[in-house]
């Protein structure tokens, strides 16, 4: 997918809170400083009791802690434990005033905040980490290889456990695995990959490699790599170019670095967003003499794929995954409706019951929203230009409506379409102040960013991924991501959905590569229905699901065969 920027601040995670906290003397707003020097919270009589009692137990009759004299009853008449009984804050306070200095003074509920969004990324790459481009940084990996470009390689060993851990949630690839024990499929194969870096994409990543593949990887999107995965992989020999909070300019350098034209000849392309195949075309167009073919995931790319096809600019066969029944069905819908709600929380912390929603959009990415929403008791507006998807919002309870009807009451709005500049600079100035935006789809074209770049408007950062945009009248929108693929940057998702979509780009793969010549010209493909009912029952064993069987003379009064496929190529 395409790009995005990571900007960091100092996590609290490390830092002792103090047992107590003052309670300041206000005047006019502020915290008078000389009068909490001495301050003590007081414990409540019935706490002092439990206390005295537990004193009591734990020293010997008739002396205290200290040596001191208590009574026989074991009450305690130490001027020591009345001390103890209140809560000094002193020290503490020197100590939690030296912290907050060095953070800016942030809020406790801030930095609680954001620890939990600098969990979203990979284990070991949170926002502490420094914000130096990695170019600058030559790396080696423990066998001394440094074909690759990642944050820090010192985060393999993490990486690792978390590519094991999306592995026992994949069985689709676990089994193409245990197939090419013997025969390899891709044996000879050179894969220029560029897609999201995480847990789920390494695990195809060296499955293609155990089918006999040799890989070279760049992220397509600058904000979704986790940055241990990426450490993962190039500790394992795969060169990977990609880290978290890439630039625009780290970003196609990282592409260009990963197609190696001077030191590799690739045979195939694995894209996500048309970004790689782009490059590549522009860049470095000799190189499609030896590819067989390309494997597109994205509606973005797909539509590139399409125009291209369509000015007779396409040289090679190319595969569309992003419309196989198994990527529409599962990923489109299933991994939106659980990962939206995640994002939203981890960035925003908002309560969604009773919210205002506008979702832009009612394809299988949209359904997944607005399903999840609803669930969470939010009232929920679809916008639409396809009369099928409106009518299918209608029958499911959503009212379809323009943005610009309701852009000044909404509490949110989410856009899903693949298309750009459906909210425009119009609606933004129509949005109510503490409006939430963020966009679902691949790209960050869905948002018309270039006229919130103006001298008018001041963006402020407020933690990661999140960026208030503030208009002169002080009214700010929330904006996530930049823009850029909610679910993927600022949250994570479910290993077992990817499971079914990176099965099929294996599938698609090895379908280009070892197909014989002449199968495929020039243009763009589905894969057959018999492919993806294959993905399909490949997951069916986790569920304990049994298949029913088509008997003969069914099979000939529906006129298929059996064994499949039973829908017809031309189904979605």
């Amino acid at each position: 997918m395409a790009e995005e920027r990571d900007q960091t601040e100092a996590s609290w995670d490390d830092m002792p809170l103090p047992d107590e906290y003052p309670e300041p003397h206000v005047v006019n707003g502020t915290a008078k400083e000389e009068n909490t020097k001495h301050q003590s919270v007081k414990c409540s009589p019935n706490l002092l009791q439990m206390l005295k009692a537990a004193e009591s137990r734990r020293t010997p009759q008739g002396r205290g802690r200290d040596g001191v004299e208590v009574s026989g009853t074991g009450e305690l008449v130490t001027e020591a434990l009345k001390t103890d009984m209140q809560i000094q804050f002193t020290d503490q306070k020197q100590d939690f005033n030296k912290h907050t200095s060095n953070t800016g003074r942030r809020s406790l509920s801030h930095s609680i905040s954001q620890s939990s969004t600098d969990s979203y990324g990979s284990v070991g790459s949170d926002s502490s980490e420094d914000e130096s481009s990695p170019r600058d940084k030559p790396q080696r990996t423990s066998k001394g290889l440094s074909d690759f470009c990642i944050k820090n390689i010192k985060q393999a060993e993490f990486g690792r456990r978390e590519i094991i851990i999306a592995q026992q949630e994949m069985p689709a690839l676990m089994v193409l695995r245990k197939g090419a024990s013997g025969e390899k499929p891709l044996a000879g194969a050179k894969v220029l990959g560029c897609t999201h870096i995480t847990a789920q994409t390494a695990v195809l990543l060296e499955t293609l490699s155990v089918l006999g593949a040799q890989c070279r990887w760049a992220a397509c999107n600058i904000f979704s790599t986790q940055n241990a995965v990426a450490a993962a992989l190039a500790e394992g020999g795969t060169p990977v170019f990609a880290w978290r909070g890439e630039s625009e300019e780290d970003f196609w350098w990282c592409i260009d670095r990963c197609v190696g034209a001077e030191t590799w000849q690739p045979n195939m392309i694995l894209d996500d967003g048309g970004d790689l195949t782009h490059w590549i075309y522009k860049k470095h167009p000799s190189l499609f003499k030896n590819i067989k073919g390309i494997v597109e995931e994205s509606v973005t790319g797909i539509y590139r794929l399409y125009q291209m096809s369509k000015a007779g600019r396409l040289c090679v066969p190319a595969i569309n995954v992003n419309d196989s029944v198994t990527k529409q069905k599962f990923d489109n819908l299933y991994c939106c409706k659980e990962s939206i709600l995640d994002g939203l929380k981890r960035t925003t912390d908002v309560m969604l019951g009773g919210k205002q929603v506008v979702v832009c959009g009612y394809g299988e990415v949209g359904k997944g929203c607005c399903s999840a929403l609803k669930a969470l008791g939010t009232v929920v507006y679809v916008t639409e230009v396809d009369p099928i998807c409106a009518l299918q919002a209608c029958m499911d309870g959503f009212r379809v409506i323009k943005l610009s009807e309701v852009a000044r009451q909404v509490d949110m709005v989410i856009t899903c379409t693949g298309n750009k500049n459906v909210v425009g600079r119009e609606h933004l100035d129509r949005m109510k102040d503490g409006c939430i935006l963020c966009n679902m789809g691949h790209s960050s074209t869905e948002i018309d960013l270039v006229s919130l770049r103006t001298a008018e408007l001041r963006w402020e950062r407020v933690r990661p991924q999140v960026d208030h945009v503030i208009w002169p009248d002080g009214k700010r929108i929330v904006l996530l991501a930049e823009g850029r693929l909610l679910n993927l940057s600022c949250s994570t998702v479910p290993s077992f959905v990817l499971s079914i979509t990176v099965t099929t780009q294996a599938l698609a793969l090895i379908e280009l590569y070892s197909a014989p010549e002449g199968r495929y010209k020039q243009d763009v493909y589905l894969l057959p229905k018999k492919m993806d009912e294959y993905v399909a029952s490949l997951h069916l064993p986790t569920f304990d699901a049994h298949l029913s069987e088509v008997t003969d003379d069914q099979a000939k009064y529906l006129g298929i065969s059996k064994h499949g496929p039973f829908k017809p190529n031309y189904y979605r």
